[in-house]
Formats: structure tokens, C-alpha cells, sequence
């Protein structure tokens, strides 16, 4: 039986990737309106003509895989498929729907990687130093072992960090949940987390030297604090006024409202029987800093926006956000001949192991996971995806010209029912767009 955990331990999980109720209603762009400034779009097909994605989220409710579920599927030329199934919250009849409040937490990666190539596209170089810019990273010191009392062991690094092992998970900076190392660290010095949003997290080792391989960690947080060093601005402003307000995703920040808070899906966690039980669950809203590898909240409807915009090379709705090059390169490998390795868990109540595409290597872009290989559910070798620690799941293939996101909120993360109903809906949507 999973131990019921409170709410420091529900924010400290949520630090490191990366809540919907009982059986019931089906919210689509059909059925619900969208609020007012909400981004606006086409759809080309109503979920009706998707009636296998419709019977899948419906299958997954009806036998327990998630308490609610909302997917989204996008071409070039806008929404192909927008549906939900389930409640939104454990205790209230209110149906799940593209408009309900999700925690993105590493689904914010991508936002941020964003901001950055922003900045380079103003000048920020990728192999500068990132100690040229945030001083606190001059002097890194790697993580070596514990001696016989449990005092960790240090020695300085000798390869510097840039930007671009920040961006691409090869700095040496790792998470807790994915390494016995540093969590065993946490404990013998009293490190908070990084999903405590305190700025004491900052101050963890490396594990490795920057460069010589790639391993999932607190890079992207290191990202956010660079992004608000060189613009002068918080991540809360510069996020609102260069991305959310451009792409019309004004239910999106780091921090929630009391309106929208009640708008967001509860969270559930598997127990031993399989069944799901909620729990309460919030991104800290009294941060030392903002979390730019996992801090943001978002609905299905404002992240697809999101992804259209990367989709179509930058640009949605009028609005350029980047250039049409600075998206490709975010999409091609950045870590040469490195892989992205099976991420071990070291926290199991937080994470299952996680391998997106086991037996096959795969790479890192700026800052996605890429297929190099054609997928097991439709998508293209060169596609690039993510996913965040309370199963939500998206990919963006440049191919074939598709988007698609699955929207939950529970615990653990890389839940084997959620990931075999992503790959369910994956097929029927690339299924769906063949017919049409």
C-alpha cells in the first residue's frame, strides 16, 4: 500500500519532471464554451469523427486507467481532435474538458527552452559560459560518493557549463527522484528539493562532468534564472508578455487565481490494488523563484496553442514567437553522440523507470526528446516529445505534420495503463487523419 503522503512531500515530488475524479461526463469544443480570451481555432473534425479516440478515453474511465482524461490532436492547419472524459474534481460533478486547470510541471521545459531561444535569437550565444551570466554556476563541484559517515565527497569540475548543456540535460545537474546519489545527498545535508521552489536547491552538486553525458535533472530551473538574469524580468512577466499573451493562453502562469483554482483537476495516485485514490496537490504559490523545469499550470486548450505554434515553425495565429530556423534547430539532436539514457527511479512513489522508446536511441534537441526512429503509434523518426511527473504526455512531429497531448494529473508518473492509453490514442488520431 502506497504510504498517503502531505503536502511538502507532494511539493517535493513535484519538483523532478515532470487531478481528475470519478466516472462520468464528456466535455468537448462541442459542449463547452471556450472563456473569454481563450485562443481561438478551427476544428477541422468534431471528436465525432474520431469515434475510437472518443471509446478509448471512455474504456480508460470506465476500468479505472485514470479517474478523467482530456487529449488534444493538432495539424498545420489547426485542432483535428478535442475531447475529455471523466470530472475534473473528486468531490463536484463538473465534467473534465480542454478548459480544465492541469500542473504541467516538466511540460513547463519546453515554455522555457522557448524563452531561451528567444534570447538567442537577440544574441545570447549557446556555448558561452553560463557563469558569464549567472555567477553562481562559476565554480561547479561534482558529487564523488559518501565517506564512511555519510559526508558527501566533492571535487571541483573541470569542463565549464554552457548554455547549451543547461538546454540539453548535459551540465552534470541531476534530479532526486531519478538518482540515489542525489537524494541520498538531500538527506545527509538538508538540501530542500527543488520542488520546494527555495533557492537553497540551487545548490546542489554536479554528478558528472558538463558534457560527458546526458542525464535528466534541474537544468531547465538553471534556464529560468538566466532567462530572468538577462531580461531584468521574473518568469511570471517575461512568460506572460513574450508567450501567453501572444498565443492568447491566459490561463497559463505559475501562479493560479482563486477562480481558476477551482478549476483544477483533482489529483489521484495508484494504490497497490489498482485502484485510484486523490490527494492534494499544489505547485508551491509562495515561491523563492519560479520553476522553469516544472512550475507552470495550463488547460489542454492554452498548451496546444503552444504546441501549433511549434508546429508551425514558430508562428500561430499572426503571432511570430520565433524564427522559423531557431524551431528546427530546437528539433534537431544538440547532444551529438550521446543518448538519452533509461531514467532509473530511485523514488518509486513518485516515478516509475522511464523509457519512452526502449531499444531504440534516441536524442536530445533544445529541449525535446527525439524519436530517431519511427514510433510504435504512428509518429515520425525526427518527432520530438515530453511529458510531465502527473501523466500528462505530448509530441510534436514535423513529418507528418501533427500534435497531440494527453492531459491527467496522477501519481506515479510513466503509469503503465496511461502510457498503453497514449499510445491508443497516438494511433487512432494518426488513423483518423489518414481516413480524412
Amino acid at each position: 500500500m502506497t504510504a498517503r503522503l502531505n503536502r511538502r512531500d507532494l511539493l517535493k515530488g513535484a519538483s523532478s519532471l515532470l487531478s481528475v475524479a470519478a466516472l462520468g461526463g464528456f466535455a468537448s469544443r462541442n459542449t463547452l464554451a471556450a472563456p473569454p480570451g481563450s485562443p481561438q481555432d478551427t476544428v477541422l473534425t468534431q471528436p465525432s469523427g474520431y469515434p475510437s479516440i472518443d471509446q478509448c478515453l471512455q474504456r480508460a474511465v470506465d476500468d479505472g486507467t485514470v479517474a478523467g482524461v482530456a487529449a488534444m490532436g493538432a495539424t498545420e492547419r489547426g485542432l483535428v481532435y478535442e475531447g475529455a472524459r471523466g470530472r475534473a474534481r473528486a468531490h463536484s460533478g463538473e465534467p473534465i474538458g480542454p478548459d480544465t486547470i492541469f500542473w504541467l510541471l516538466s511540460m513547463t521545459k519546453a515554455i522555457t527552452a522557448t524563452a531561451c531561444m528567444q534570447l538567442v535569437e537577440q544574441g545570447m550565444r549557446l556555448d558561452q559560459p553560463a557563469s558569464e551570466i549567472l555567477p553562481q554556476l562559476k565554480a561547479p563541484r561534482i558529487l564523488e560518493g559518501f565517506d564512511a559517515s555519510g559526508k558527501p565527497k566533492l571535487r571541483p569540475a573541470r569542463n565549464a557549463i554552457t548554455v547549451r548543456h543547461l538546454l540539453t540535460h548535459t551540465s552534470g545537474f541531476t534530479y532526486s527522484i531519478w538518482s540515489d546519489g542525489l537524494s541520498q545527498y538531500e538527506k545527509s545535508t538538508g538540501m530542500p528539493d527543488i520542488g520546494y521552489s527555495m533557492n537553497g536547491a540551487f545548490a546542489a552538486p554536479l554528478e558528472f562532468e558538463p558534457g560527458e553525458r546526458w542525464e535528466y535533472g534541474i537544468s531547465m530551473d538553471w534556464i529560468g534564472k538566466l532567462v530572468e538574469a538577462v531580461t531584468d524580468q521574473s518568469l511570471e512577466v517575461y512568460f506572460r508578455e513574450h508567450i501567453f499573451e501572444p498565443l492568447g493562453m491566459h490561463n497559463t502562469g505559475f501562479l493560479i487565481g482563486s477562480a481558476q483554482k477551482q478549476r483544477v483537476a483533482t489529483m489521484h495516485r495508484r494504490q497497490g490494488d489498482g485502484s485510484l485514490a486523490p490527494e492534494p496537490f499544489e505547485i508551491n504559490q509562495r515561491p523563492e523563484f519560479f520553476m522553469g523545469g516544472g512550475g507552470l499550470f495550463s488547460t489542454p486548450r492554452d498548451y496546444m496553442a503552444f504546441l501549433q505554434m511549434l508546429l508551425n515553425g514558430g508562428a500561430y495565429q499572426n503571432e511570430r514567437l520565433l524564427r522559423t530556423d531557431t524551431v528546427a534547430m530546437m528539433f534537431r539532436n544538440q547532444i551529438g553522440d550521446l543518448l538519452v539514457s533509461k531514467m532509473e527511479t530511485a523514488q518509486p512513489s513518485w516515478s516509475n523507470s522511464f523509457d519512452q522508446f526502449p531499444g531504440a536511441a534516441h536524442k536530445w534537441g533544445f529541449s525535446f526528446d527525439i524519436n530517431t526512429q519511427p514510433g510504435p503509434h504512428g509518429r515520425s523518426p525526427g518527432s520530438v516529445s515530453w511529458a510531465g511527473l502527473l501523466n500528462t504526455y505530448f509530441w510534436v512531429d514535423p513529418v507528418k505534420r501533427v500534435a497531440g497531448s494527453l492531459f491527467t494529473q496522477m501519481l506515479p508518473f510513466y503509469d503503465a495503463r496511461v502510457v498503453t492509453l497514449y499510445g491508443q490514442f497516438e494511433r487512432a488520431l494518426y488513423d483518423g487523419l489518414q481516413r480524412a
